[in-house]
């Protein structure tokens, strides 16, 4: 494992609540690392397993994290569900490239639920740590 390694980790948060729950957690001052780098979807359900796929096997990223609404809350009725499916392909995936399935996560988190954001991202970090760089990754 490389002394100081930061994890870099791609979060996909749906607009309607996981991104909010971001944004709370900021607003309230609930520090998490720096290295979770947001990009804003729609939904959940519309992070195709490609993009989580090419993130970690060309080498940008050492972790993706994908956060929706919780199941029956999905704005999009059942978008939820399909991003539930998609993470299953995503972890066949993840063997077949001959990477750690912890490098890939899918959490349900409400606007509301700041604080949570906050752990999912500070455990997920500290998972990355003992697991070290991706091996795709260049330095």
């Amino acid at each position: 494992m490389a002394e100081n390694f930061e994890p870099v980790i791609l979060t996909f948060c749906c607009n309607w609540c996981s991104y909010a729950a971001a944004d709370a957690a900021g607003t309230a001052r609930i520090q998490y690392p720096p290295n979770v780098l947001i990009i804003r979807a729609m939904c959940s359900g519309m992070v195709h397993p490609n993009f989580v796929i090419d993130a970690l096997t060309q080498g940008h990223v050492d972790g993706v994290l994908v956060c929706g609404c919780h199941p029956g809350d999905c704005h999009y009725v059942d978008g939820n569900k399909r991003a539930e499916a998609r993470a299953e392909a995503i972890q066949l995936m993840l063997e077949d490239f001959g990477l750690e399935e912890e490098r890939f996560r899918l959490e349900w988190i409400s606007a509301s639920e700041g604080p949570k954001f906050a752990r999912i991202a500070e455990e997920m970090t500290k998972t990355l740590v003992e697991l070290g760089p991706n091996p795709y990754r260049s330095s």
